[in-house]
């Protein structure tokens, strides 16, 4: 455990450092988009493509990894709305709930810390992740929260902004043009690929340390009362009962001849027990769900993820 924690502890350190800057005011809340628009535009994607050019095409497109995935995160969307609305939660503020419940934060913390855990063939796994949660994951629960007539767009409106923001979100693009590059075995010329690994490297620390300043802004941001039985139980079920999830189907899944690589399972089970991904909160003000109850999701998923994923990675470490 205590090797585990000396590999995770660094990126936890990176949040909490972000979050106490924001706290404080050391950086300004103005700031933050800033951060959030090179990440996002800038160091993620050059990381992403980076994983998505060096990896063998095969662990990109492995049908066995999504169809257990996906399976497993539609079961965690059903049972959180199912769970959780009431004569307080209508269908939208449900949704958004599920959707964080059933989304890792994959892209800017799950990437770069299961490849310093496990070594750059995690990469593979953890991109396929990212789009199915951004494309099939994200649209179902808008197409959800759209159920009750929350808003004052309709369905097809709501599927139709869904679809254009993952059109104009870098991150899918620099998958596909990482896949391309690995069938075609394309090397980017030596200028343009130091460029390129120079914003790469920078992911990793400057993503962390967003995070945890997105948190902070989230936090002191919001002043409306949620009660705690409707964030603590779904922040929970993202730490506990998601990687229980997949370990299960997982399992199934092999002992019925599905060929699952059981490297490929390790790295789906802790991408599981990573915390709440911080971009739904953008998507649940963006749609009017109660972003403050999604605020609090993320945070207290992510404060408790040192100890809880630190955790899962010692209890599967005989697996690696």
């Amino acid at each position: 455990m205590l090797s585990v924690l000396l590999i995770t502890f660094p990126f936890f350190a990176l949040v909490l450092c972000g979050y106490l800057a924001a706290r404080t005011g050391v950086l300004p809340q103005p700031a933050i988009p800033g951060l959030n628009a090179f990440v996002l535009y800038f160091a993620l994607p050059c990381m992403l493509y980076r994983f998505g050019a060096s990896t063998p095409i095969a662990q990109l497109l492995d049908p066995a990894v999504a169809g257990v995935y996906l399976v497993c995160a539609a079961v965690m969307v059903a049972a959180t709305v199912a769970l959780t609305r009431n004569a307080r939660i209508g269908w939208n503020d449900a949704a958004f709930g599920a959707l964080v419940a059933a989304f890792p934060n994959t892209g800017f913390m799950g990437v770069p810390l299961l490849v310093a855990l496990l070594g750059a063939q995690a990469a593979g796994p953890a991109i396929l992740t990212i789009l199915i949660d951004m494309v099939i994951t994200s649209s179902v629960c808008i197409a959800l929260s759209r159920m009750d007539g929350a808003g004052t767009h309709g369905l097809g409106v709501a599927l139709r902004s869904a679809l254009r923001g993952v059109a104009t979100n870098p991150m899918p693009w620099s998958i596909a043009l990482g896949a391309v590059a690995s069938a075609a075995q394309f090397t980017l010329p030596g200028p343009v690929d130091r460029t390129v690994a120079m914003l790469a490297d920078a992911a990793s620390p400057v993503a962390l340390f967003t995070i945890g300043a997105v948190l902070a802004r989230s936090q002191m941001n919001q002043h409306e009362r949620v009660l705690a039985r409707d964030y603590v139980p779904v922040a929970l079920a993202k730490l506990l009962a998601h990687p229980l999830l997949v370990w299960c189907a997982g399992t199934a899944a092999i002992a019925l001849g599905v060929p699952l690589d059981p490297f490929a399972f390790t790295v789906l089970v802790l991408l599981a027990a990573l915390p709440s991904a911080s971009n739904v909160s953008l998507l649940a003000e963006k749609f009017g769900a109660n972003n403050g109850r999604v605020a609090r999701i993320i945070l207290v998923s992510t404060a408790l993820a040192f100890l809880s994923f630190s955790g899962a990675v010692a209890l599967l470490q005989p697996a690696l």
